[in-house]
């Protein structure tokens, strides 16, 4: 176990039904991964990024380790009030970080999924919380301190003026305004990345999409784009962006939509008026890449970096995250081939979960994809669904093993790979 004197624990943190959180005397935070259950200390986690946000999880009961007893323990009511019922409590942390273990906790018979975040291992030392993170992209993209609420609205009247009766435009406030989205707001402060939300439709039905649950007890945070916006208003969006921000990237591909590769038919024709009038910026896709053809063609339109969303190079486990629709696995796997072979540049939008994505048998496999398709990029990102619900689902596809850790994920695939660039925005 832990030797205190060179690394020592970190303690828990709990809530209780007024979701006042609070440190536990006498006990020790928590990390899972998978089935997997470790206690937190000062080196396996770091100050908690600014940004970050604490969340108290209902229906839950936190597992908490023990430190006079070293064992872990499942904490129904606070030792030291009789009664109070103790809830988990566990970070959303800031874009640039990955999780490197889950919250730990059991949950009640009657509890319903959690709602679609990332919920990653936190506790507390004497003057800050801690998180168990690692970081894989220093850029300040979505720092929210550099998003000051009147220049983002000074941005929207600019644009409301300059593009009037653009639907894609309004759109794109709405995102920025009701949902707080990062990357509408960054348009309208006129800086990095500016998205291009087109698809109404998508091909896969993927457990923890955000903008469409169908029959689902899970509420989507926002809500997907009703309409196809036009070639004309795609471009008018896309050309003020390019031709007003130094290094400037346009992205097709956002959470509020499907899967572009469904819209190509608008798509096509709106990079094509983009580099008919202008050779600068970067025109991105994020999809899951299920169409290589319908790719390929849009790569001789102009498109010029790709991003492909897997959760796992193995089919087994992808099929059971993104349940594709007409489409398999080999067809993903062609996207790549051509967007590699084609020197675009391509990177693979990695979603990982503590337990599933470090376990020997998917990290086998991720080292084999990179062998075979030698893509530019990895973006780590975290899964935002519910950690424990997500090991059930996956549980027999990465089958009996124990997780190797995903700080030793992250380094046995740099080591093998040392010209794979790692991040989480798109460059």
């Amino acid at each position: 176990m832990t030797n205190r004197k060179k690394d020592r624990f970190i303690t828990a943190v709990v809530a209780n039904s007024n979701g006042e959180i609070f440190d536990l005397e006498g006990y020790a935070a928590v990390g899972m991964s998978g089935p997997c259950f470790t206690p937190l200390t000062i080196k396996n986690t770091v100050s908690m990024p600014y940004g970050g946000e604490l969340m108290f999880l209902p229906d839950r009961q936190p597992v908490l380790y023990n430190m006079e007893e070293q064992c872990f323990e499942t904490i129904l009511e606070n030792p030291y009030s009789p009664g109070e019922k103790l809830f988990p409590v566990a970070a959303f942390n800031s874009p640039g970080y990955v999780n490197s273990y889950a919250c730990a906790f059991k949950e009640d018979n009657s509890a319903g999924p959690l709602p679609l975040f990332s919920y990653g291992a936190v506790g507390w030392t004497e003057d800050s919380f801690r998180s168990a993170v690692i970081a894989v992209d220093a850029e300040r993209r979505q720092d929210l301190r550099l998003m000051k609420y009147e220049k983002i609205i000074s941005g929207v009247e600019n644009l409301r003026k300059k593009m009037p009766t653009n639907r894609l435009r309004e759109h794109i406030e709405k995102c920025a305004l009701k949902y707080g989205c990062p990357a509408a707001k960054n348009f309208f402060l006129g800086r990095y990345e500016a998205p291009l939300p087109t698809s109404r439709h998508c091909n896969a039905r993927c457990l923890g999409c955000i903008s469409l649950q169908k029959n689902s007890s899970i509420t989507p945070p926002q809500e997907r784009i009703g309409f196809t916006p036009k070639p004309e208003e795609i471009a008018q969006v896309a050309l003020w962006h390019i031709t007003n921000v130094e290094k400037s990237i346009v992205s097709f591909g956002q959470g509020c939509e499907g899967d572009p590769l469904m819209a190509a038919d608008v798509i096509g024709p709106a990079i094509t008026k983009i580099r008919s009038e202008t050779l600068q910026g970067t025109i991105n896709m994020n999809t899951n890449g299920s169409r290589p053809e319908v790719l390929d063609k849009l790569f001789d339109a102009g498109l010029d970096s790709v991003r492909i969303s897997m959760n796992s190079a193995r089919e087994e486990s992808y099929n059971k995250y993104f349940k594709p629709k007409g489409y398999l696995f080999a067809h993903v796997e062609k996207s790549i081939e051509i967007a590699v072979k084609r020197n675009k540049f391509v990177s693979i939008n990695y979603l990982n979960c503590p337990g599933v994505a470090d376990m020997p048998r998917e990290a086998d496999a991720l080292n084999k994809f990179l062998s075979k398709h030698p893509i530019n990029m990895i973006q780590w990102r975290n899964l935002n669904y519910d950690p424990l619900r997500y090991w059930n689902i996956m549980c027999k596809a990465v089958k009996d093993q124990k997780p190797m850790g995903m700080k030793k994920l992250l380094k046995k695939t740099k080591k093998a790979f040392p010209d794979l660039k790692y991040g989480y925005f798109n460059p």
